[in-house]
């Protein structure tokens, strides 16, 4: 597909074959556009190493050691974690695989549906939440460790995170593979580690706790579940941005999505089983403090990993939120939109430091309910809107196409779930008066997105613009 075929009145789509290939050190030029396949390369196997490493991160460990808070045993709260990691990463293979096949970034393919004003809502959204707000996270828990291992001040610490993540995020997407392939293999070693003296300093309760804090009976196991499940859907708008340089092939498509599943469920499995044993066993209120206390003298070789495991995490978070900005329309270079990110980041995480684990919480919850809509009405256009077709992937770049009725669908989705909101900024009628069927916004507006979708999608479009041609036959990319 050349260069003339993709070309709008309203946005470029492809640029011109600017020789990145597989270059380290040169900076990514190309932002939102469509890859052309003259730069398209890599192998599906990187799918596996990048999310595998973005994956063996605390902020799973966080979320398992929120077990004891609801009284959960270990087998409950462990196959709680793996229903939700068999779901959501089975979601984030096929949402990497629509990458290979579109070639453009996950937000970039909601203009389609929604429009380009009406992407701005979630877009905007998931830029100041899971760009903004996941960096902020990964740097407060890599700070905290480097602080109570160096004792350096944690406005320091976190300085110095955010300072080589944004150096990483600015060169762009192959120098952020080529890392996550290294940092994975230095990471299992790591979290073999702590893993083993965790098990041997710990022990397993296997009873339920009535006495427990949020101890709600199923209700407890289900926000408990909907926690790990929501925690992919975060990384979910991001899941084509590291999979759209790939060649677009059957091969690779189906390979791309095994390598993404599987790396998603393997990390949040372990290291969501590793916090639960942590918030059984020890005493620190935090879990920072807890790893601590667990590895006794080793403690500062668990520190440091945490510490090194930020990294990770935020070289995607940074460069999610930079993809984001450019898909609001704003006019600036991809590493610009990066170094906005990173300040921000830095300075919610100075702010936001104290009282970690609750703010970490609610601050997930949020962006799910968001997010899972949103993630609906994508799939749902990808595979009944005619989006694999030549004017399907133009319109992405039509910002004449103000509204579709995609945005309805999410706007629907967002609204009629939230009286089923289960969090400590809103709790929503329906959930406080059934505190007992726990949360179940997600799944709530995921299902209202998807019957609004296929109710509307065949309607006269809110653009005016002719349908798409949705034939079998039309389906030629």
């Amino acid at each position: 597909m050349n260069a003339d075929t993709m070309r709008t009145a309203g946005e470029d789509s492809v640029a011109e074959d600017r020789g990145y290939r597989n270059s380290l050190t040169k900076i990514e030029p190309y932002g939102i556009e469509h890859i052309p396949d003259v730069e398209r390369h890599g192998r599906p196997r990187s799918q596996f190493f990048l999310w595998f490493a973005a994956g063996m991160n605390f902020p799973i460990v966080v979320l398992g050691f929120s077990a004891a808070y609801f009284g959960l045993p270990f087998w409950a709260a462990a196959l709680a974690i793996v229903l939700a990691g068999l779901t959501s990463s089975a979601g984030m293979g096929y949402l990497s695989a629509m990458g290979v096949r579109l070639g453009v970034p996950q937000q970039m393919q909601g203009r389609g549906p929604l429009g380009f004003i009406g992407n701005l809502f979630p877009v905007a959204y998931v830029n100041v939440f899971a760009g903004v707000g996941w960096a902020a996270v990964t740097v407060i828990l890599g700070g905290k460790a480097i602080s109570l291992l160096t004792d350096i001040p944690f406005w320091l610490s976190a300085l110095v995170l955010m300072g080589i993540q944004l150096g990483v995020a600015v060169i762009g997407y192959n120098l952020i593979h080529f890392l996550q392939r290294i940092l994975s293999f230095v990471l299992v070693i790591g979290f073999v580690f702590i893993t083993v003296v965790a098990a041997a300093n710990g022990h397993i309760v296997n009873h339920f706790n009535p006495s427990a804090k949020g101890f709600d009976g199923i209700g407890g196991w289900i926000t408990f579940f909907g926690w790990f499940f929501s925690f992919i859907v975060a990384w979910m708008p991001f899941a084509s941005d590291y999979s759209r340089y790939l060649p677009n092939t059957p091969g690779n498509r189906r390979g791309a999505s095994r390598a993404t599943m599987l790396g998603n469920f393997i990390t949040l499995v372990w290291m969501g089983i590793l916090g639960t044993l942590l918030g059984s066993t020890a005493t620190a209120s935090d879990s920072i403090g807890a790893l601590k206390e667990l590895m006794g003298p080793w403690a500062a070789v668990g520190l440091g990993v945490v510490a090194l495991s930020s990294f990770t995490q935020n070289f995607l978070n940074v460069y999610g939120g930079a993809i984001s900005i450019q898909t609001m329309g704003v006019p600036v270079k991809r590493h610009t939109a990066v170094v906005v990110i990173c300040v921000a980041s830095y300075l919610v995480a100075l702010f936001g430091q104290e009282g970690f684990n609750a703010g970490f919480t609610a601050f997930l919850n949020l962006t799910a309910y968001c997010i899972a809509p949103y993630v609906a009405v994508l799939v749902c256009d990808y595979l009944f809107g005619g989006r694999r077709t030549e004017r399907g992937l133009r319109e992405l770049f039509d910002k004449s196409r103000k509204f579709e009725w995609g945005f309805v669908a999410w706007a629907a989705g967002v609204v009629l779930s939230s009286p089923f909101w289960m969090s400590s900024i809103y709790t929503g009628p329906i959930a406080a008066a059934f505190p007992q069927i726990g949360d179940l916004s997600y799944y709530v507006a995921a299902a209202i997105a998807t019957v609004v979708y296929l109710a509307t999608h065949r309607r006269p479009r809110l653009s005016g613009h002719k349908m798409l041609d949705r034939s079998a036959t039309g389906q030629t990319l």
